[in-house]
């Protein structure tokens, strides 16, 4: 049986609590800080399409498109249809946020465009990270419900360690994206140093919540161990 502490309480439970709590101010901080800088108009008047045409253009990457998608800081790059999707906050907003946000996105193509290792890794981790997050811990239930079956248990949290790995490979991959728009924002003339500084602010709250969520994942890995590993050396 899994240690549940004095009454049935469960100790593990703070660390639930702990990447709950990493979350909630994750999304707290990016709210309130693209918030703050997109009421900031940045001085070339350029928008976030206009961000992203600039860069790619001046990359020498014809063969991206930029899109309008609906919603709030929805923005990605979907390589396989190499397309730069920027949200309704973005696409047209002339801030030093939006210029940040619509950047970073660009710095994802060039990283596709060369063959930015870390990236490669990512992608090829996408359908074990998906199988990870959404069979891993119903695979450790099974496994103790058909009498703590060691094997079971040792795979399931083994498959939920391949979506962590996600979160954790994801890192580099959103940190190097952001120093890679910062660079080109300023060096193209989109920004001013201190706009650049006010963009740079956004993109540290946004990164932070990639650092929330791999917390978070790392903290689930650790308490699955507490509460099942044993029974799978048993």
């Amino acid at each position: 049986m899994p240690y549940m502490g004095i009454g049935f309480f469960d100790p593990t439970y703070f660390l639930v609590l702990i990447g709950a709590v990493l979350s909630m101010w994750a999304s707290f901080r990016v709210n309130s800080t693209y918030s703050k800088y997109a009421n900031v108009r940045s001085t070339s008047g350029m928008t976030g399409a206009q961000t992203a045409e600039a860069i790619l253009r001046n990359k020498g990457i014809y063969d991206v498109r930029v899109e309008h998608i609906h919603g709030n800081l929805t923005d990605h790059y979907d390589p396989s249809k190499k397309v730069v999707r920027l949200s309704d906050s973005v696409y047209g907003s002339t801030s030093v946020a939006a210029i940040g946000v619509a950047a970073h996105e660009c710095g994802h193509v060039v990283q596709h465009h060369e063959n930015y290792s870390p990236l490669k890794l990512r992608s090829a981790l996408v359908p074990a990270a998906n199988i990870g997050s959404k069979l891993g811990i119903p695979i450790i239930l099974l496994g103790v419900l058909l009498g703590s079956n060691p094997m079971l248990i040792k795979i399931g949290i083994w498959v939920f360690a391949l979506a962590v790995l996600f979160q954790i490979v994801t890192l580099p991959v959103e940190f190097d994206a952001s120093k890679r728009a910062l660079v080109c924002i300023e060096q193209y003339g989109i920004v001013n140093q201190e706009e650049r500084a006010k963009s740079a602010k956004v993109l540290r709250a946004a990164a932070f919540t990639y650092v929330a969520a791999a917390a978070s994942a790392i903290l689930q890995l650790l308490r699955l161990v507490m509460l099942f590993g044993r029974r799978s050396d048993d």
